[in-house]
């Protein structure tokens, strides 16, 4: 099965993990993109790759140290283009509200809280009863570099699909060690380095593949032709 992801949303339209980027999805016709949460200090789940906020906004600081109240005099957008001004940063309940009106699907990544183990344990429980809400027919997994994050969230969601994301560095002998203890059915291998050896060998296993981040389109033929899905901004 070939699936294109659009990572943090149409982030080559449109700032990344908005709420612009991902109903860009639906009109270009991408059923699924690749998002991030992290939680704030009062709880808040939000969308963000980054624990600061220094990159994709007009302030600067930890994300966790601001509150929801905070988010309304925050512009996400400007950086990427004046068309976006204002922009603000999508809260979870946002996202799933979007994802159902639009009728998408998400591979949602866990952030590693870098606070401390309550928001962590916050940010699982928040994502629990956030997909409460998200319409039975809409698909998603759930990623994370954090495997103790993933293991915990199958103990909180056992019918959740879990994938477990590897960098090179950390894609390691005992993989499928990691694989098994957080109950992952989906590997997401980076794409640089990445080999047919190494994709055969995931499926072998009986993993499914999607590569993260493809960006050139013979490469996106190649991981194709190996049988892997792939992620792509």
């Amino acid at each position: 099965m070939r699936t294109i992801y659009a990572h943090r949303g149409m982030s080559s339209l449109a700032p990344e993990n908005t709420l612009s980027a991902f109903k860009l999805c639906a009109d270009y016709r991408v059923g699924w993109f690749e998002c991030d949460i992290d939680i704030l200090h009062d709880g808040t789940i939000v969308v963000s790759h980054d624990s600061t906020l220094d990159r994709c906004t007009n302030r600067s600081g930890l994300l966790f140290d601001i509150n929801k109240q905070d988010l309304a005099d925050i512009d996400a957008g400007s950086w990427f283009s004046h068309d976006y001004l204002e922009e603000p940063i999508p809260t979870l309940d946002q996202l799933i509200e979007v994802m159902n009106r639009y009728k998408l699907n998400a591979n949602i990544e866990i952030k590693s809280c870098e606070s401390n183990v309550q928001a962590s344990r916050d940010l699982l429980d928040g994502l629990n009863a956030a997909l409460e809400q998200l319409a039975p027919e809409r698909e998603y997994i759930i990623s994370s570099f954090n495997p103790i994050l993933l293991a915990e969230f199958k103990k909180i969601r056992p019918e959740a699909p879990i994938a477990c994301l590897f960098e090179n560095q950390t894609l390691n002998d005992d993989w499928h060690v990691i694989m098994e203890w957080t109950g992952a059915q989906y590997i997401h291998p980076q794409n640089d380095g990445l080999t047919r050896e190494q994709v055969k060998m995931f499926k072998d296993r009986g993993y499914k593949v999607n590569v993260w981040t493809v960006n050139a389109k013979d490469r996106a033929n190649e991981l194709f032709n190996w049988g892997s899905r792939w992620d792509f901004y």
